[in-house]
């Protein structure tokens, strides 16, 4: 049993998985939805991480009331700030890996959410050209709805490089 606590919200570090949690290859939990859709039941996230445009964060900031980030992230497109995106998805996963009940969403919880749960899926060991159907099998079959959107996916670094001027 995990007994400690995140400070933030004062609950046990891996409590009760989130409602709609899957586990990633090597058995990290994780929830993708749609932000459209109603909150599920049940406990409500340590951390989200959202990927959406301005007016997507003006329409759904005030209900999340538990620490989260966003990334600039335009329907059926990429991340605005790729580096950014690929720092923010390496920290969501090393979050889960603590045993932090984490979610991901967009709008719908199928296109970008699907590509940053490929993303997952590769950094949890799956081979990135196996990423795509593996997330269309356990979050959603649409998932990683356009072709640079895959592009993406199989170019995600698995590990986070530093620079060679530090």
């Amino acid at each position: 049993m995990n007994d400690s606590v995140d400070s933030t919200t004062a609950r046990p570090v891996g409590g009760p998985p989130l409602v709609g949690a899957f586990r990633l290859p090597d058995g990290t939990l994780i929830r993708g939805r749609g932000l459209r859709h109603p909150l599920p039941e049940g406990p409500t996230p340590e951390f989200g991480l959202y990927l959406g445009s301005d007016g997507l964060r003006r329409r759904h900031e005030g209900g999340l009331q538990w620490p989260h980030a966003w990334i600039q992230w335009p329907d059926f497109l990429l991340p605005r700030d790729r580096d950014g995106a690929v720092q923010q998805i390496h920290a969501l996963y090393e979050r889960a890996r603590a045993g932090a009940a984490v979610e991901v969403a967009c709008g719908g919880g199928v296109g970008r959410t699907g590509t940053v749960v490929a993303c997952l899926a590769i950094l949890a060991g799956l081979d990135p050209a196996d990423a795509v159907a593996w997330t269309r099998e356990h979050h959603h079959r649409r998932a990683v709805e356009t072709p640079w959107q895959r592009r993406w996916v199989l170019r995600f670094p698995p590990s986070l490089r530093s620079d060679p001027r530090d």
